[in-house]
């Protein structure tokens, strides 16, 4: 496989600078695009602070498909410009659309065959691009359907409760305290403001917390694989059924054994405090076969039986087995 820089240009203007891997062989290929979630992420989704290293395996693994693979850095991070702290939920979305018409207009990739591979808070935007007749596929990993405020408030009780014991002593004050600060929040009209002396985005999370996802879900119109883990501790892995329920055409669903919110396998008590540990190990390879063989199947329906045996080989183990509505 070969990676080429490849600059989108959002509708304002912004550059947003990003990395297109091609597989091997001559093109057009299929293709995905994958949205990280939150926070300043590059285009490998990490932060100078955390390293998810999504990219380059997921680049990988569907490559070894035949599948191309684009991912931008936000915008304020890596090589594109601005701060990350000012843009909207909105606007990574309409970022994220631009990078969907730049792909189907891209001479070496396949117009008619392109996908939207979400994690996390590119989930949503997997989720609302799944409308759109340019999207032909959508996997969401970790993605919520619910109500931002619902998602987030779940996502606040279940990190408290897998914090030491000392602390979910505190989880009823804690709860007050973030009710506070999420009300004074909704009540900023700036971009950026200080909450309990922290710098936040705040345009971002009002804008995530009025959003509903399952109103995206509904209007999906291309074929859904979503995977969240049992152990994931940020989304709640019940909502498999609603995206099932809700999605009205083709959907698979997956809660993989010990898998996490950073996508690697735990088999110990899951705590926020291991996600450190966690990401020195590397993706885990049962999801990205679960991705790429899936993809394969929906953009390459003419892909040779050689690769649909591999693919029946590397099917998960029975607690693992789909859903489908």
């Amino acid at each position: 496989m070969r990676d080429i820089d490849l600059t989108v240009t959002a509708d304002d203007g912004t550059p947003l600078a990003g990395t297109l891997t091609l597989p091997p062989g001559p093109g057009p290929h299929p293709a995905a695009l994958l949205l990280h979630g939150s926070g300043p992420l590059d285009r490998e989704g990490n932060t100078p602070k955390l390293r998810m290293n999504l990219a380059r395996p997921v680049a990988t693994a569907l490559a070894a498909r035949g599948i191309a693979t684009f991912r931008h850095d936000r915008r304020g991070t890596g090589a594109t410009p601005g701060d990350w702290r000012t843009p909207g939920f909105t606007d990574n979305r309409r970022d994220a659309l631009a990078a969907v018409r730049a792909l189907a207009g891209r001479d070496e990739l396949r117009a008619d065959a392109l996908a939207v591979l979400g994690h996390s808070e590119g989930a949503l935007h997997a989720m609302a691009l799944g409308a759109r007749a340019e999207v032909s596929a959508v996997v969401l990993l970790a993605g919520f359907a619910n109500s931002g405020d619902a998602a987030f408030r779940w996502q606040g009780r279940s990190l408290v409760a897998h914090l030491p014991a000392p602390v979910r002593l505190l989880r009823r004050p804690l709860a007050g305290l973030g009710g506070h600060l999420l009300g004074r929040v909704r009540r900023t009209r700036t971009d950026v403001a200080r909450v309990a002396g922290v710098k936040v985005n705040a345009r971002w999370l009002r804008e995530l917390l009025a959003h509903d996802s399952r109103d995206d879900l509904a209007a999906v119109r291309s074929p859904v694989l979503a995977v969240t883990g049992d152990k994931d501790l940020q989304v709640d892995p019940d909502d498999l059924a609603e995206i099932a329920r809700l999605v009205p055409g083709d959907v698979e669903t997956h809660r993989p054994a010990d898998l996490t919110h950073v996508l690697r396998r735990d088999p110990a008590h899951p705590a926020p405090n291991r996600y450190r540990r966690l990401l020195r190990e590397p993706v885990d390879p049962g999801l990205l076969d679960l991705v790429s063989e899936w993809l394969a199947r929906h953009l390459t329906p003419d892909a040779d039986a050689g690769t649909e045996a591999e693919a029946n080989a590397n099917r998960p183990s029975s607690e693992e087995q789909p859903t489908a509505s």
